[in-house]
């Protein structure tokens, strides 16, 4: 395992890429060191990881789950974005969502569930890109030990990266069971909401008035 964090540079902040990325062998060798340290966490908790039929290949499965689901935005490279010209010179704003969210703590390591809402204020000479890549940009980002306050900026850095477009806002609704299962126990009822505005979107308030209106539409039926 030593040589492996000696061939790859790795990334101080844990919802930061791993560059270099690594390839299959590489996340084998991480999945199995993985499942030794967990072996012996089950050890400490007083977990019997031998012969409970319940947790026998537990450190195993969570080992791989964290790797290949949980952290996989940390150890695979980014979605490939199609794009298309902007054949049309279209400039006005276009919504999409709610795009599912699922997510992990940083500070707890407990899921964090709900949906992203995406506003994109194309340039007409940028690109546009198909709908169904926004779900994969937002699934790529979540899937790093995160808080809310720093995803909703690298969805919003990575999108005006690839686009171009002269006005962006990215909005989370999410629940946090760091907060309702464990400590003050909230109802799952209570979210956090927050937007990262960019370019003309931030500067222009019918805009941005526009933008929440259609949030409210597309929400309404949202349980």
């Amino acid at each position: 395992m030593n040589e492996l964090v000696n061939a790859i540079k790795v990334a101080s902040l844990c919802n930061e890429p791993v560059y270099g990325l690594m390839n299959e062998s590489e996340r084998e060798n991480m999945k199995q060191a993985a499942a030794r340290k967990i072996e012996e966490l089950f050890d400490v908790l007083f977990i019997d990881h031998r012969s409970d039929h319940n947790t026998r290949d537990t450190p195993q499965r969570v080992a791989k789950m964290f790797v290949e689901e949980t952290m996989r935005g940390r150890y695979f490279s980014p979605p490939r974005i199609t794009d298309f010209d902007n054949v049309e010179q279209y400039e006005q704003l276009i919504v999409t969502g709610p795009i599912e969210l699922r997510s992990t703590c940083a500070h707890h390591m407990m899921p964090i569930y709900g949906h992203v809402i995406v506003g994109i204020l194309p340039a007409a000479d940028g690109k546009i890109i198909g709908l169904s890549k926004y779900d994969r940009i937002v699934e790529h980002f979540a899937s790093r030990l995160q808080i809310q306050e720093e995803l909703v900026k690298q969805i919003e850095r990575y999108i005006v990266e690839t686009t171009k477009p002269r006005g962006l806002v990215v909005r989370i609704n999410a629940v946090h069971m760091c907060k309702t299962h464990r400590g003050v126990k909230s109802s799952r009822s209570g979210r956090m909401v927050n937007s990262s505005y960019y370019g003309q979107m931030a500067d222009d308030p019918h805009l941005r008035a526009e933008f929440l209106q259609e949030c409210m539409s597309l929400e309404r039926n949202l349980a």
